[in-house]
């Protein structure tokens, strides 16, 4: 397996390329032979003159690259999978616990599917983790749009005419996407506190430069992949006590929250909204999984009774897609380079491989993740 095939992406709304021709340079100088689509990189003005000069050659239809290549690299999920080659590798986040359907599909057909967003939090594949790359976009981007909504100013201004006291910023969920939105608003000057179920998290927050709130749940924790333990009932109604004194004082509310591989914790309920200030911003990143915030709606921002507005979150790092496709595509190429065997010349699928067993879906005509074979 030497032959990779980039996509162009068709999803609605997506703005980022799987891969640049910095590293597809990289990966035709390892020894892969890198067949890229037509127009692929038009949505970050990459030509495909630019990815010839790279040393990967144009093919004009999807079809002509499905018959070509080994490795399959996208962004999203194909629209339609009924082209690609039996024992084909295709490599692209794939949110695959709202897909469960079409995991049997690619395993019948004979596909072999490596799902990106189930990358194991370790050591090892943490240069692969497009969860992590493109959360940190995310996160940055949710104040810097917060920002240009609020009526007024993050730092603190003293003027001839009188003090202008900074913006108030409130995180919720200090993952990675919490982190780099608390330090964004700090970058502004805003006055910055956090929250999170996980206290292995206050040190973080605070060096930072950042206000840890203390909220008492009892015994909590974190699983071995480093997200936050579900709450019980009676821990999730202390916790929306405690965040609403900090919501009703604050300029700004950012929710991250996110659970793995189930809906999204609901954090802000419509009376604790109803008690935030009119001009006030609420940015809700899990709206794709449920939303943390009651009200939210997929096809886009809401401004709620009392004059707030509630901003859907989704997908924030779109709106930076250089950045983003820079990125996502050094997780590929991480990827690809841990996988090539030099002395072969071929990317070598070991399902044994710890970083493969927890991504790998399917392989062989089988559904081989343990966590999708009774599905």
């Amino acid at each position: 397996m030497n032959k990779v095939f980039l996509c162009k992406e068709t999803a609605d709304g997506e703005t980022r390329v799987a891969l640049v021709p910095q590293h597809i340079k990289a990966l035709c100088e390892m020894g892969y032979e890198v067949l890229v689509q037509s127009g692929a990189g038009d949505c970050i003005s990459f030509s495909d003159d630019d990815y010839k000069t790279a040393g990967a050659k144009i093919a004009d239809t999807l079809k002509d690259g499905y018959d070509f290549c080994d490795i399959i690299v996208r962004i999203n999920k194909p629209d339609d999978i009924a082209d690609i080659r039996e024992g084909t590798l295709h490599v692209s986040s794939f949110d695959v616990w709202n897909e469960k359907a079409a995991i049997k599909e690619y395993a019948d057909a004979g596909v072999n599917l490596v799902s990106l967003e189930m990358m194991p939090r370790t050591t090892l594949a943490q240069k692969m983790d497009i969860q992590s790359s493109q959360a940190s976009l995310a996160g940055y981007y949710a104040v810097i749009l917060a920002a240009s909504k609020l009526p007024k100013i993050f730092p603190m201004m003293m003027t001839p005419s009188g003090t202008i006291s900074p913006a108030r910023v409130f995180i919720i969920g200090v993952g990675v996407a919490g982190l780099q939105a608390i330090a964004t608003a700090k970058r502004l000057g805003a006055r910055v506190e956090a929250f999170d179920t996980r206290p292995v998290v206050e040190e973080q927050v605070k060096s930072l430069g950042a206000k840890f709130v203390k909220i008492d749940l009892g015994e909590m924790g974190q699983t071995e992949q480093g997200y936050a333990k579900e709450l019980t009932p009676e821990q999730v109604e202390l916790q929306r006590k405690g965040q609403a004194k900090v919501c009703s004082h604050s300029d700004i509310v950012i929710t991250t929250a996110k659970v793995f591989g189930r809906k999204a914790p609901l954090l802000l309920t419509k009376d604790m909204t109803a008690q935030m200030k009119p001009g006030s911003i609420i940015v809700d990143m899990a709206v794709k999984t449920g939303g943390n915030v009651e009200g939210c709606d997929p096809a886009g921002d809401v401004v709620l009774d009392n004059g707030v507005l509630l901003i859907n979150g989704d997908s924030l790092e779109r709106n930076i897609p250089k950045d983003a496709s820079d990125m996502f595509s050094g997780n590929i190429f991480a990827f690809l380079e841990h996988f090539w065997n030099g002395e072969s010349k071929t990317f070598k699928l070991d399902s044994t491989d710890e970083i493969l067993a927890g991504c790998l879906i399917t392989m062989d005509k089988k559904v081989i993740h343990p966590g999708f074979q009774n599905n």
